[in-house]
């Protein structure tokens, strides 16, 4: 059964913005007419992640420039309104308090990491805007009945369905090669930890011989990682396991390169997929197992690569994770605006909850916004191998939706969370 099938829904969107991704006007979004259809964005557009803020900027104005090129909504434009969150949760909160009260967006594209994503969510709670969490990837913020507000949903990826299909490819590897001793090295917050407890779990679920034998949890946006580094050789492990992302995931690899660290054991790195953090290493060692972020041939359509052409065309560098993710949650946007005709956010949320749209990343063409959980799926999930050349990721393993979701649901079951 396909994953197209097995979720349930109440209707199938047959054409979508992203469906073939034509160029759109460059520009920055500005207010066209007096009465335009206000969005607003929290994200990190300062300091060592920035890279964050800007390709989420460029994903979501990829889609918002063709929707307003096209017309709008009955000549109603779009209005793009981002602020700098500056990588502090509190002032994400009231940025997303200042952009509904004072700028009248009564739509949020949360684009903050997932220390700032709890937090906006607690403040949407309050203020009944619709929002789209467009990059936080910590599993309980949309997977804990707790934390549910019915006007919010995510558009990116979320943590268990990467370690679910993470963890079965390397428990793969590990009995190939034999790799039983593993440690690991996340940032010390919660989608470090939660998606790093959530890998190993399944590493283990697929092979029992996997024991964990140190642990390293380096702070966020932390410079130095030489003791780190020399923990991790001294714990003298068949293979290590690192959520670690960005300017920090560049940092640590570079500064392990000097140690000879990636020779001397077997490394799955889920968020080295991304074309900027690829490049941005000095020296890309070969053979690192890396988590599939964004790459125009996973999958490998023409609709994929239609969006990579289209998104460094407008935004002139070359797109990210995030950069999907904002275009997706975009389009969740635009569907609805299209189908209700208003930006009330109660009739949005209405619209997009258990919604599926034509995607150019989805692994079937589609991706669904699940109505359970308000959570995105069928996106390409999987791992490949790293090579210091273009296409720097080769030999993808793609995981299996049927899988994910079965143990998913167990997960869910497990931790109180259905």
């Amino acid at each position: 059964m396909s994953v197209r099938n097995k979720i349930s829904r109440r209707r199938f969107l047959a054409t979508s913005a992203m469906a073939s991704v034509p160029l759109a006007a460059p520009g920055i979004l500005k207010a066209q007419a007096a009465d335009t259809i206000k969005v607003g964005m929290p994200t990190i557009l300062s300091g060592v992640v920035s890279i964050l803020g800007e390709s989420s900027v460029a994903g979501a104005k990829l889609v918002f420039d063709e929707f307003n090129a096209q017309g709008g909504l009955d000549g109603r434009e779009i209005e793009l309104i981002t602020r700098d969150s500056r990588a502090k949760p509190e002032e994400a909160a009231k940025t997303v308090r200042d952009l509904v009260n004072g700028e009248g967006c009564n739509i949020i594209i949360d684009a903050e990491a997932s220390s700032g994503s709890f937090a906006v969510q607690e403040v949407i709670r309050g203020l009944g805007a619709l929002c789209l969490h467009t990059v936080s990837e910590a599993t309980p913020l949309s997977a804990d009945p707790k934390l549910h507000v019915p006007t919010a949903f995510r558009s990116a990826r979320q943590g268990i369905h990467d370690a679910i299909g993470g963890g079965a490819y390397a428990a793969e590897i590990a009995k190939e090669k034999g790799l039983k001793r593993w440690v690991t090295c996340s940032p010390d917050y919660a989608y470090g930890r939660t998606t790093t407890a959530e890998f190993m779990e399944y590493a283990q679920y697929f092979n029992g011989d996997i024991e964990v034998i140190g642990e390293a949890w380096p702070k966020l946006f932390q410079p130095d990682f030489t003791e780190v580094i020399t923990r991790i050789l001294q714990w003298k492990p068949d293979a290590l396991y690192s959520a670690l992302w960005g300017g920090d995931l560049v940092s640590f690899i570079d500064q392990a390169n000097l140690y000879a660290l990636f020779g001397q054991m077997e490394t799955f790195s889920v968020n080295l997929g991304d074309y900027p953090v690829l490049k941005a290493v000095e020296q890309l060692p070969e053979g690192l197992r890396s988590g599939n972020r964004y790459n125009k041939s996973v999958p490998n359509t023409p609709e994929n690569n239609a969006f990579y052409d289209a998104y460094v065309a407008n935004s002139g560098s070359l797109p990210t994770n995030w950069s999907w993710e904002n275009a997706t949650g975009a389009t969740f946007i635009v569907e609805a605006l299209k189908e209700v005709g208003t930006d009330d956010p109660n009739q949005l949320a209405e619209a997009i909850k258990g919604r599926t749209i034509q995607s150019p990343f989805g692994v079937d063409g589609t991706l669904t916004m699940r109505a359970e959980d308000n959570t995105l799926v069928g996106y390409a999930v999987g791992y490949g191998v790293t090579t210091p050349q273009e296409p720097f990721i080769t030999d993808f393993h793609t995981s299996s939706w049927d899988q994910i979701l079965e143990l998913e649901a167990e997960w869910k079951k497990r931790q109180g969370f259905a």
